[in-house]
């Protein structure tokens, strides 16, 4: 295409040098396509869209089975319930332990009062020393197995709130995986992404869908840009923002005429034309430029247009 827009530019420099033609410089017209694609794999259910049908942004167009999506997630959430089973309550092994606890500091207050009891008989010698020492022996085996009963207590606690957070741990990926599966639920349904026309379609309704691969081509025509060229010695007349004058043909020597701007020059310079290989047609350097305007309907993907500067 760019092939033929030189071959046809040089045609019109040759015509200009003759004195033959008015213009600066011509092109063809273009529109910004979007390629849409679905994002996710699956059935397509339905596909509302025909080629020359004026779409809005974010207008539902479709939609992609997502039953299969549905199904994973609706597992997904099952198994985020489950984890909640798998957890253990310490609650009665504690209880127990507790219970036991109460029953040793009760022996061991009447421990203390024994010890007492003995010491008063020691002083009027109505007790033995040995008969002391055994209650005291007695006592300090109770207070160490007390210790070790507290210190069973906060290892079920600890061991038990380990495993727990283990099983428990387990719950974010599932979330993350919940959310990830909603999300694709979500793209199921086909958004078209901007305003304008569509220009082709590649999918019907009851085909499937793969991630990526194009369902319809859609391009905004409300505004069109003519690509062109120009020579060097042209690029010390034109800047970009630059106002110019567009012509489209209307019939025999008659013109449409739009106002245009000029919104990009290339920065490299291409040969033209490049099927032709003799060194002084090779030496023809041209530049590469873009002029949007407004569409008023009559404007067409691929249309000849020419430029006045």
């Amino acid at each position: 295409m760019k092939q033929w827009i030189a071959i046809a530019m040089a045609t019109s420099l040759m015509a200009c040098n003759n004195g033959a033609s008015e213009f600066d410089a011509q092109g063809t017209f273009e529109a910004d396509e979007v390629l849409v694609s679905s994002e996710v794999s699956g059935r397509i259910i339905a596909l509302n869209i025909n080629e020359g049908d004026s779409l809005a942004a974010a207008q539902v167009v479709g939609k992609i089975d997502d039953v299969n999506l549905g199904l994973q997630k609706d597992q997904v959430m099952a198994s985020i319930d489950a984890l909640g089973k798998k957890t253990t309550d310490v609650g009665p092994q504690i209880k127990l332990l507790n219970e036991q606890l109460q029953v040793q500091s009760i022996q061991l207050k009447n421990l203390d009062k024994e010890m007492a009891r003995t010491e008063k008989l020691l002083k009027s010698d109505a007790a033995t020393t040995k008969q002391l020492d055994d209650i005291r022996y007695q006592r300090e085996t109770l207070q160490q197995q007390m210790n070790v009963t507290q210190q069973q207590i906060a290892v079920q606690r600890a061991n038990n709130a380990s495993q727990n957070r283990a099983i428990l741990s387990e719950s974010a990926p599932l979330q993350k995986k919940a959310a990830q599966l909603e999300d694709m639920v979500s793209r199921s349904s086909l958004v078209n992404p901007i305003a304008g026309t569509v220009i082709t379609t590649y999918a019907d309704a009851g085909e499937m869908a793969v991630a990526g691969k194009p369902l319809y081509k859609i391009a905004d025509l409300s505004e069109m840009t003519l690509r062109a060229y120009v020579t060097g010695e042209q690029l010390s007349l034109i800047k970009t923002g630059q106002a110019v004058k567009l012509f489209v043909d209307k019939g025999a020597d008659a013109y449409n005429e739009y106002a245009g701007v000029i919104t990009w020059i290339s920065p490299k310079a291409e040969f033209t034309p490049k099927t032709i290989q003799t060194k002084d047609e090779r030496a023809n350097l041209v530049y590469a430029i873009k002029v949007k305007t407004k569409n008023n309907g009559l404007l067409k993907i691929g249309m000849y247009g020419e430029i006045k500067f």
